[in-house]
């Protein structure tokens, strides 16, 4: 998912001090992080009811290894990146042959010659998409908005 437009919103970002962007993210990182926080909540349940379907066998591992994390700037940028994604943990599964967590979660969402797939992703961004990007919209605004009146009270009102 990209976020653009919101014209206003960076105008006044790039107008800001250092303190909004830095190196460790500000708001922006804080914002970002928000919503990849609520996209895999939504995806953790979405994966519980996929594998439900047909009394699958049990998938904690693959479940629990559901993360958000930061990612690498886009390539060429200068930006924040938060990513939804499966870390790798290798495990025996049900049959007793090693597989990973990885392994796993790409045979529900895409399946395979014998399994059907049971997409978990591409639903909750489909369904949670625009909600996310409202909520990361209204915490970046608040958060620039704190640091705006925090820099004005140190500055002592004075632009």
């Amino acid at each position: 998912m990209k976020i653009q437009g919101g014209d206003g919103l960076l105008a006044t970002l790039q107008a800001l001090p250092p303190e909004i962007v830095s190196k460790r993210g500000g708001p922006v990182k804080l914002a970002l992080a928000k919503g990849a926080r609520m996209l895999r909540d939504q995806a953790t349940e979405n994966f519980r009811r996929s594998a439900a379907v047909d009394g699958a066998d049990s998938t904690d591992t693959t479940v629990n290894s559901i993360i958000a994390s930061r990612g690498k700037a886009p390539t060429g940028t200068k930006g924040e990146r938060q990513l939804v994604r499966v870390k790798r943990k290798v495990f025996v599964n049900a049959r007793g042959a090693k597989t990973t967590t990885l392994r796993a979660a790409q045979l529900m969402e895409w399946g395979s010659a014998r399994q059907p797939a049971r997409p978990w992703l591409r639903p909750a961004v489909q369904r949670r998409g625009t909600q996310i990007i409202d909520a990361i919209t209204e915490d970046l605004l608040r958060r620039v908005e704190l640091i705006t009146k925090r820099l004005a009270a140190k500055n002592g009102g004075k632009r």
